[in-house]
């Protein structure tokens, strides 16, 4: 005989289901249109149900985002630095494409006009993104791919300030082999460093 449902359970399925409908819908048709109504919808929930874990769609879709960030946008270690970082650029250039419906690229696009929202993107995504470079980075310097003199703060900027230039000015976001291109000199940069 079956027991009672487990109202954790049923918490978590629609806290997924609510995450998995924003970032679909955002996808679909862009920030601005996205709604709490659609994605309770999308989502099989009340609206009522978002309410009381969300105080708004930004919200909602930051903790999304922060989550398919903590899958994908991870720092690899094969040994190698450089070729690692071409690989985590491109899955953030991947987050960030297509511009226009990117839930990665709308967050950060409402974060300049929302400031709480804008310290929570800080806190829940880019300092952790930003520890697990440093971490990496500092690991290739241990094993001598990178002189201690480097600096990971000048190292973050050169390898991420060209893309949020890039979105921000709507310039279109570096393919494979500009990213290639791109990281190869920053490399370059910071072995001049020693």
């Amino acid at each position: 005989m079956a027991g009672a449902p487990d109202p954790q359970r049923r918490s978590e399925r629609a806290r997924v289901a609510i995450l998995d409908a924003a970032l679909s819908l955002c996808r679909e048709t862009g920030f601005s249109a996205l709604t709490i109504e659609g994605i309770a919808e999308r989502a099989g929930v009340s609206k009522k149900t978002i309410y009381r874990w969300w105080p708004s769609k930004g919200t909602v879709l930051l903790d999304a985002v922060t989550e398919l960030a903590g899958r994908t946008a991870l720092f690899p270690d094969t040994g190698d630095f450089e070729r690692d970082m071409n690989t985590q650029v491109n899955i953030v250039v991947g987050l960030y494409s297509p511009q226009d419906t990117s839930p990665v690229a709308a967050l950060v696009a409402e974060g300049q006009l929302d400031a709480a929202l804008a310290a929570s993107i800080r806190e829940q995504v880019i300092a952790p993104s930003i520890a697990g470079f440093e971490e990496r980075m500092r690991s290739a310097q241990r094993v001598g791919e990178l002189p201690g003199s480097a600096d990971p703060a000048v190292a973050l900027d050169l390898f991420y300030g060209p893309l949020y230039h890039r979105l921000a000015l709507r310039l279109g976001l570096p393919d494979e082999e500009e990213i290639r291109v791109r990281i190869a000199h920053v490399m370059a940069a910071l072995r001049a460093t020693a």
